[in-house]
């Protein structure tokens, strides 16, 4: 039930950026899957979406990175799989929240770290505070109180 009223409420919050609710579905459930699998927040990850890219899958920043999480094309090649597109939904979700998950542990778990790292600015506030707010302001969800007075 949990799950049925996050997908809802970040589809609702995600229509206006992406139109198409197939699609916007089957974003935010690859958002949650990947997230969980990397042992990241799903709210956190939409959070970096947000600031990484504006849910453009098409992005490319100036320094070349692409996609909704913005991976850097040298990645393919550090994981040797030069093939994979980073423009692929799931390809492009796999690789930013796994290298996310690698800068957490590399940073011991310090989220303003890691968040550095990812975006290359380590040691800088903007980006980790905007990405933070993002995520908190934007992003954040919490149960509703039904559900969670009807857990067992």
């Amino acid at each position: 039930m949990e799950a049925v009223e996050w997908l809802s409420e970040m589809s609702r919050r995600l229509e206006k950026r992406i139109p198409s609710q197939e699609y916007r579905l089957d974003l935010l459930r690859s958002v949650h899957y990947e997230a969980t699998r990397a042992g990241l927040d799903p709210q956190l990850v939409l959070g970096l979406i947000q600031v990484e890219s504006g849910f453009r899958k098409y992005a490319v920043s100036s320094a070349g990175a692409r996609g909704y999480m913005q991976v850097m094309p040298f990645w393919l090649r550090l994981l040797g799989r030069p093939e994979d597109s980073l423009f692929d939904l799931r390809t492009n979700l796999r690789y930013g929240c796994t290298i996310l998950r690698h800068y957490l542990d590399i940073e011991k778990g310090d989220l303003y770290r890691a968040l550095g790292r990812y975006n290359g600015s380590l040691g800088k506030p903007e980006y980790p505070n905007m990405v933070r707010a993002a995520w908190h302001g934007q992003w954040s969800f919490e149960k509703s109180p039904n559900l969670a007075r009807a857990a067992p």
